[in-house]
This record gives structure tokens, C-alpha cells and sequence, in this order.
């Protein structure tokens, strides 16, 4: 007997459909999966044989057993397979037809017959959504991630022993109709606050700009100076998530297998620290069959490099494409897939390998070779992308120990969140969210300069020789710089405070 029944592969982000066709015939004991699937499902042999044998079904040990996973050209990954080819050889042991052409089936099996836990269901429920299926059956434990996609009946299955009832009429399992995320934004449970920071009012500055305009930064100084710190506040002065933003995140975190069991959803904007002997292919994502790597589960969010210099070159290298795209095209011999990478990148290093070549307290002890092979390691196109580099110098102790308040978190955020609002006016019918993603088009409409703005970087160009797309970037980050002003038009001031954050 022949039965099919409906799933998905996930590649990438996306899903694809898979027909999983059970066949049953006489013949000696013969079990196969075909269908370029991996090790994980050729071990499903085993689960399926124990899964279905203890939920009350014969299987059917004697015959001949073959599963093909359709179309046979895509690799076939994980355990999301275990239900829907149980499902298979059950109806046909039982010689039930129910009409599943519009149902589709996820989830991985126990020995016992319960299903389990599984990655990927966000795009799941979206894919099904999407293609138009009206029944998801998956693991009663994945319900509240599936219940951010409104608008599909799924049913939530416990095992497989209920699934049987389900389908011979004994027991129905009570579908339920999803609802969706509604109109929400995200939380703000930040640990540290800008006003735990002393000093550094050219940083703190800097930082608020990074903030409103998703500008990348580079803090660059001896140890000691406030650099982690400083970039370990930004998360508190950023903006709430919005619900679409919401839902690419958790997207790529469901995939990644890294969403929260109790509450399936991230609400704060992500904060990756990858170390500096993190590899290429963990920082942009990669494999045989690609994944999110650092970039993109930093996706709306922050990339922390601490000791820039520190990282290889080559591995540095690789943000070429994603600090200028906001994505990135991961190539391998079994595909090509691209990821969101649309992260504010804020970056720290210190000047020198002892750490104290701009310490005007301190001794260096690094000779002109060690310095310039300790900077030379971060590229020149690399730093062209940085909108803002800062000089973070040693703290006195007057500050230190001062009782003054600094300035808190809330209202910088307060002021950020005001110019974010800005933008989202401005580029509402562009599909931009920040003034860092403005390409030529929107830069011509809403960066224009007056002519004795035109003149000072003229100057500036021609003495600091910056490259056109440092022009570009400087003319977004004066942008970012008259929104947090309130201002409508780009004037001299805010240029020339841009150009203060441009390295020499």
C-alpha cells in the first residue's frame, strides 16, 4: 500500500516542500529511507520501528519498506521528519485514507511515541501560510511559537497514540486556530545603564548616534578606559522592536534552535560578543548546509568585536559584504543562501599590542613595527565602513571617584527613540528603518547640503583623503545628527560633527 504525506525542509530561512511516500509491499524484512536524506533520518529507522510498535500499532517487520523523501535532489536535515513518516506507515498498517492534501506534518519522535521538541516551526507556520495550507500537525510543545503566525489551524499532538485515535475516529484532537503576535513592541531588560559610565562625553555621544541611525562605531583606546563598558550600554539606549522586527528575529532564532522553552519569542534586541578566535564561517554563518552564524543572529541589533585586532584578518574580511548589504550570500556545493545581517557593528581595540601608544600617562612599549603590524591587521575597506571612530582616553581619578550624576540610559533612549521616529516617517515608502540603510537614491532626496556645507567637505575630503564612500557615510551620520537635533535640513554643524568621527 502506497500513502503520501506532506512536510518541509527547511533551507535557510525558507522552507521547501517534501512529500514523504510510504511504501508497503510483500517481501522480506527490507527497511529503507531514500531521498538524499542524513544521518539523523537513515537513524530514523530505529525511533520509527520502537515509536510505533509502542503506541499500540504491528509494524510491519516482515515486508518490504521503503520511504522516499520528495523531491529526491534536496538534502533532507534533522528529526522534523520522525511524524510525518510514522504517520505514513500507520495509515497504511491500518489501511486508513483520510484526505491529507492540505495538512502537512512536523516533528521528531521518541522511543516511546512522544513527540518531541523541534526547531524551525516559525517558518514553518509561515511557509504553510503561505502555500496555502489549512492543517499543521506538530509537537504540542511548539504551539505557542506556531501561535505568532495567525490564521492556521494546527493541530498540537502529544504522541502518537493520540494521533491514531485522532485519525480511526475514537478520540479528535481539537484543533486550534492561531492568532498572531498583534500590535506589540519588545522589552528592555538591560543590566547595565550609561550613567554607570564616568566621563567620556565624546563616547557616550557617539554611542547615542549609533543608536539613532544604526551607524557602526569603533571605540579605540588603552585598557582600562571604559571601551566594554560604554559598548555593553548601548542595548539600554536603544529603541523598542517593532512586531515585524520581532518576527525576523525569532525567525532565525528558530531555526538556530536557540528560542526560549518557556516564552518562544525575542522581544529584546539581540547582543552578540563573539571571541576573537571565533572562525569565518561562525561569524557569517556557514557549514555544508549553511546556518545563521554571528551576523545574523545579531540581526536588528548589536555586534560586539571586543579586540578588533585581535580577530584574523581573513576572518574580518568576510564583514565586507554584510556591513555594506545588511546581508550576506553564504556559496557551498550543495547551495547558495543568504541571511539578514542588518546589525550595528560597535567594535573596540586598543591603539598598540601593550595597549598605551595614546596613554599620555603611561609608557609604550611597542616599537613602530610591533604598531603597525598590530594595526595593519584591520583593514583599510574595513575601516572605510565604520561611520564613527572615537578616541576613548584613560579616566582620571577626579572623575572616578566624583559623586556628579551622569546622564542616565532613559533619557538618552528618549531622545533616540524620537529620531528613530523620524526616520520611520521619512522612509516609510521606501522600506528603510535607519538613515544607515539609505542608498544613493535616498541620500540624493534627503541628505542635501547647502553650498558652504558642500565647501567644508570638499576641504575635508581633499586633507583627510576619504574615499567616496566615506562621503556617503558621512553625510548619513549628519543626518542621524540633525534628526537628534529636530532638525529638517543637514546644516554646516552636523557635518562638521560627523567629520570629527572619521579616523585620520
Amino acid at each position: 500500500m502506497l500513502t503520501n504525506v506532506n512536510s518541509c525542509a527547511i533551507i535557510g530561512l525558507d522552507c521547501k516542500p517534501i512529500e514523504v511516500e510510504v511504501d508497503i509491499a510483500r517481501g522480506k524484512n527490507f527497511f529503507a529511507i531514500v531521498g538524499l536524506p542524513d544521518k539523523s533520518i537513515k537513524e530514523a529507522r530505529h525511533r520509527l520501528r520502537a515509536a510505533i510498535k509502542n503506541s499500540g500499532v504491528d509494524f510491519p517487520c516482515t515486508k518490504r519498506l521503503i520511504i522516499n523523501l520528495a523531491p529526491a535532489d534536496v538534502q533532507k536535515v534533522g528529526s522534523s521528519y520522525d511524524l510525518p513518516m510514522a504517520v505514513g506507515i500507520i495509515l497504511a498498517v491500518l489501511g486508513i485514507c483520510p484526505d491529507l492534501t492540505n495538512s502537512l506534518f512536523v516533528g521528531e519522535l521518541s522511543l516511546e511515541g512522544n513527540v518531541r521538541h523541534t526547531n524551525g516551526v516559525l517558518p514553518i507556520v509561515i511557509y504553510a501560510k503561505e502555500s496555502g495550507i489549512k492543517t499543521l500537525y506538530l509537537p504540542k510543545v511548539n504551539l505557542a511559537e506556531a501561535n505568532l503566525v495567525a490564521g492556521i489551524e494546527v493541530i498540537p499532538v502529544e504522541n502518537l497514540q493520540q494521533l491514531i485515535k485522532h485519525f480511526t475516529g475514537q478520540e479528535k484532537i481539537t484543533p486550534i486556530e492561531t492568532t498572531g503576535l498583534g500590535e506589540m513592541n519588545s522589552i528592555n531588560e538591560v543590566e547595565l545603564d550609561l550613567c554607570h559610565v564616568k566621563g567620556q562625553p565624546q563616547a557616550k555621544r557617539a554611542l547615542e548616534i549609533a543608536a539613532a541611525g544604526g551607524h557602526n562605531l569603533l571605540l579605540n583606546g588603552p585598557p582600562g578606559s571604559g571601551k566594554t563598558l560604554l559598548a555593553k550600554s548601548l542595548p539600554s539606549i536603544l529603541p523598542p522592536l517593532m512586531t515585524e522586527e520581532i518576527l525576523e528575529i525569532t525567525k532565525i532564532y528558530s531555526v538556530c534552535g536557540l528560542l526560549p522553552s518557556k516564552q518562544p519569542l525575542i522581544k529584546i534586541r539581540p547582543f552578540r560578543s563573539p571571541h576573537h578566535s571565533s572562525s569565518g564561517a561562525a561569524l557569517i554563518g556557514g557549514g555544508r548546509l549553511p546556518r545563521p552564524g554571528e551576523i545574523s543572529l545579531a540581526h536588528r541589533g548589536v555586534l560586539f568585536l571586543d579586540e578588533l585586532a585581535e580577530f584574523p584578518r581573513q576572518v574580518l574580511e568576510t564583514l565586507r559584504q554584510p556591513l555594506e548589504d545588511g546581508l550576506v550570500t553564504v556559496n557551498r556545493a550543495a547551495g547558495s543562501l543568504t541571511f539578514p545581517a542588518r546589525f550595528t557593528l560597535i567594535a573596540s581595540k586598543n591603539p598598540c599590542p601593550c595597549g598605551y601608544a595614546t596613554d599620555g600617562e603611561k609608557q609604550c612599549v611597542c616599537t613602530p613595527h610591533q604598531i603597525a603590524n598590530y594595526n595593519n591587521k584591520i583593514s583599510g575597506p574595513i575601516l572605510d565602513r565604520i561611520d564613527l571612530q572615537v578616541e576613548v582616553p584613560r579616566i582620571k581619578f577626579e572623575k572616578l571617584s566624583g559623586k556628579g550624576e551622569e546622564e542616565s540610559s532613559t533619557k538618552v533612549r528618549g531622545r533616540v527613540i524620537a529620531a528613530r521616529e523620524k526616520q520611520l516617517e521619512r522612509f516609510k515608502n521606501f522600506g528603510l528603518l535607519t538613515n544607515s540603510e539609505m542608498g544613493p537614491k535616498e541620500m540624493q532626496e534627503f541628505c542635501v547640503i547647502d553650498e558652504a556645507t558642500i565647501n567644508l567637505l570638499r576641504l575635508a575630503m581633499a586633507r583627510l583623503q576619504l574615499s567616496a564612500r566615506a562621503y556617503h557615510r558621512i553625510l548619513k551620520v549628519a543626518r542621524t545628527i540633525a534628526d537628534l537635533s529636530n532638525e529638517e535640513k543637514i546644516k554646516t554643524e552636523h557635518v562638521a560633527e560627523a567629520l570629527q568621527y572619521r579616523g585620520n
